[in-house]
């Protein structure tokens, strides 16, 4: 394969062929290569997850050190596992030229890293680090090898499946900038120095050596635009006292600035801290669950139970990404695991390649706000907010619950007023066999149950893993060693992405701390609401759906939160609420146009036109932009009250979600619906969505309009069941 058509991922094909799935035997010496590369980058990525879930189990490890290795662990494999070749891009550069550059670039890191231990024989005797020492023999060095290294990479590309070995120049800057952190985070009082004027440069070139590696790396796996807008922030910091009104500030010096953002102020920060916890742990579950083929079971099981639905695939689509996605941490992750299986078969029964796009999009979405796991969203609420995590994951549920059946409805409203049917028994798993399998639902329960029980977070999470492995057994997928590998494996890759995009996000969040602009943006947001907390909220909804546009949600709601929730909360709004608000938006922003990732991703699936397909998966996801304003207004609908109180909000806010999907596909009892019907739906919806006691028989009784006037007019009835279809209206 050459590198011009070679997937970011490609690593996976690698090891595939290093397992010997490949049918073709190597035919020469660089497939042998390619082999030992897979299969070194595989033992890599499995110790680097088994080192997560045994640290934070059995042997913990300071949180400052804890931090800078997983860091720094998920470059090195980064730089590994992604081809600096992206998927257009032409392979360009003599091989040995490559490895020429990249040994001579290697040379400064060495220096550097020889450097670095020179250093802490100085520190063990007690005696100074001279600042000329950590700048000119220590920082420029590693700064010319990092700096080179990636402009190289950039140009220059090996072909077909040979090494770039310039990746290995850069897995030894990040080697040396970690090693530099380490030796200096007790030696000579890191934390005390970082961010003020007595910062040391060396602590400053490690620091930068490592933004420039995660962008650098975020660039790779995660496109472009976090990276442009992590680069305007870094600009901000040192252009402030050049800018009008309220982006101004003082500035900062290169060692005041740099040193500043490599601490738990910024890239260690609270995105960090969540990513090298919760998140690989549950990365790790997700990836026991694939292993184990647990996880095929949830798909199946929705294939059994709602396959001969009308629009039966679409249904499977919105009942398995709700399983799979609320442990996968990104929407777009989500479709792709998802929609490649349901997609083809919606476009089976009959939906076009756009609506069957939009429906996984929407679904694959929503299991972001899937309690108990929430893709990772909840534990970094948890962490910045002090909620209590079970707090969050209860407060989830009813919003969740309406936001699924909505998409459940626009689904069956959808199939109704096409006339389509269901899948045939003979194309479905059987339902008696899958409920007489229920029990590989227990690993699910275990993590319900222990978080519940009032387990900590990685307890439960460990607990629900090994539940996992266990539950094979009944199985003929019986997990052994080889298996368990593979899991680690998996989980080591899968959890690149993230990491790297938490660490990246934790720049903004960094600077923004430093420069202070988010508490004067809020200062901004209340001056232009002038105390209206609805105006405030729909510039928060803007805001967060802006962010969130090419962002990953972990990244969108952590600057948001950062930036707009502590405006909400000044403004006397709740901050469960605020941040509820807020992270909903960060959410959804993956099926908002014009650039919504998840329906992109949809869309590369199904073969249809990506606009065409976000605003599709915009119109099944409309609920998701009403319910953050139905549980501001009613926080009983974040479990908050009695409980009489909370049922009867659940309720009428279910049946106003029935009423929004009547209105926005024209289908009301059982026949097309015209548009003076389908707007006194509308208006009926947001009355029971509202929850008070006379919007509600408001709404009630505009229903009852609704149903006299749609047999008034006499509304067409569902056509005969056909496969070709239009589509939404």
């Amino acid at each position: 394969m050459s590198t011009s058509t070679r997937a970011p991922n490609a690593v996976e094909e690698d090891r595939l062929i290093a397992q010997g799935v490949d049918d073709e035997p190597p035919a020469n010496n660089q497939r042998t290569f390619a082999q030992r590369a897979a299969l070194f980058v595989s033992v890599l990525s499995a110790a680097y997850a088994f080192w997560h879930v045994f640290t934070l189990n059995v042997s913990p490890v300071e949180t400052w050190a804890f931090r800078i290795l997983h860091v720094a662990g998920a470059l090195c494999i980064g730089f590994l596992a992604y081809s600096a070749a992206t998927v257009d891009a032409p392979s360009r550069g003599n091989p040995k030229l490559i490895k020429v550059l990249a040994a001579l670039l290697a040379l400064p890191a060495l220096y550097s890293l020889f450097i670095v231990f020179q250093m802490s024989q100085l520190i063990a005797a007690g005696e100074m680090i001279e600042p000329d020492m950590e700048t000119w023999q220590f920082g420029i060095p590693l700064a010319v090898t990092t700096v080179g290294a990636v402009l190289c990479t950039w140009l220059l590309r090996p072909e077909g499946n040979k090494f770039n070995w310039l990746d290995a120049t850069l897995v030894l800057a990040v080697i040396t900038s970690t090693a530099y952190l380490m030796v200096h985070l007790d030696g000579s009082a890191l934390r005390m120095r970082a961010g003020t004027p007595f910062a040391s440069p060396g602590n400053a070139w490690a620091a930068m050596t490592g933004l420039i590696l995660i962008l650098e790396l975020t660039r790779r796996v995660a496109g472009g635009a976090l990276v442009v807008i992590s680069a305007i922030f870094v600009l901000y910091s040192f252009v402030g006292p050049y800018l009008p009104g309220f982006l101004t500030h003082d500035g900062f010096d290169f060692s005041r600035f740099f040193s500043y953002i490599y601490t738990d102020a910024g890239v260690l920060g609270a995105t960090t801290a969540v990513s090298s916890t919760y998140i690989i742990l549950f990365i790790v579950f997700a990836a026991f669950l694939q292993a184990s083929k647990v996880g095929d079971y949830f798909v199946n099981f929705a294939f059994a139970a709602a396959g001969r639905a009308r629009g039966g695939p679409a249904k499977v689509a919105v009942f398995a990404s709700g399983l799979m996605g609320m442990i996968n941490g990104t929407s777009a992750g989500n479709v792709v695991a998802t929609g490649s299986l349901t997609i083809p078969l919606m476009k089976k029964v009959g939906y076009n390649g756009k609506t069957a796009g939009a429906i996984e999009a929407a679904a694959s979405t929503g299991g972001q706000i899937m309690p108990p796991i929430m893709g990772a969203g909840a534990f970094i609420m948890a962490e910045i907010t002090g909620i209590p995590y079970s707090d969050i994951a209860i407060a989830a549920i009813i919003p969740a619950v309406l936001y699924f059946l909505s998409t459940y409805l626009m689904v069956d409203f959808e199939a109704a007023k096409l006339g389509m049917r269901g899948m045939r028994s003979d194309e479905l798993p059987q339902f008696s066999k899958m409920v007489k399998q229920i029990y590989l639902f227990i690993p699910i329960i275990i993590l319900i149950v222990a978080l519940f029980m009032g387990y900590s977070v990685i307890r439960a999470g460990t607990l629900a893993t090994t539940a996992a492995a266990v539950v094979s057994w009944l199985t003929p997928v019986k997990m052994g060693p080889k298996s368990i590998f593979k899991a680690f494996d998996m989980a080591g890759v899968m959890s690149i992405q993230i990491i790297t995009v938490c660490a990246c996000a934790g720049i903004i969040v960094g600077v923004i701390a430093l420069t202070g602009v988010g508490a004067r943006f809020s200062s901004i947001l209340l001056d232009i609401a002038e105390n209206s907390q609805l105006i405030a909220l729909f510039f928060a909804m803007c805001i967060a759906i802006l962010l969130g546009m090419g962002m990953p949600t972990t990244a969108a709601y952590a600057v948001a939160a950062s930036v707009v929730a502590p405006g909400l909360i000044e403004l006397g709004i709740q901050p469960l609420v605020a941040h509820f608000f807020v992270f909903y938006f960060a959410v959804i922003s993956a099926i908002t146009p014009p650039v919504a990732l998840a329906s992109y991703a949809a869309a590369g699936i199904s073969g249809a036109n990506p606009m065409a397909t976000s605003f599709t998966s915009f119109k099944i996801g409309l609920t998701a932009f009403i319910v953050p304003f139905m549980f501001f207004y009613n926080a009983a609908l974040l479990m908050e009250g009695e409980w009489f109180v909370i049922l009867r909000a659940f309720v009428t806010a279910c049946i106003g979600v029935f009423f929004l999907a009547a209105a926005i596909q024209g289908w009301f009892w059982g026949a097309h619906a015209n548009w003076i019907v389908r707007g006194i739906l509308l208006i009926a919806a947001l009355c029971m969505i509202e929850g008070g006691l006379y919007t509600d028989i408001g709404g009630a009784l505009l229903a009852i309009v609704a149903i006299i006037l749609n047999k008034f007019f006499k509304g067409k009835a569902a056509p005969n069941p056909m496969v070709s279809t239009r589509g939404m209206d």
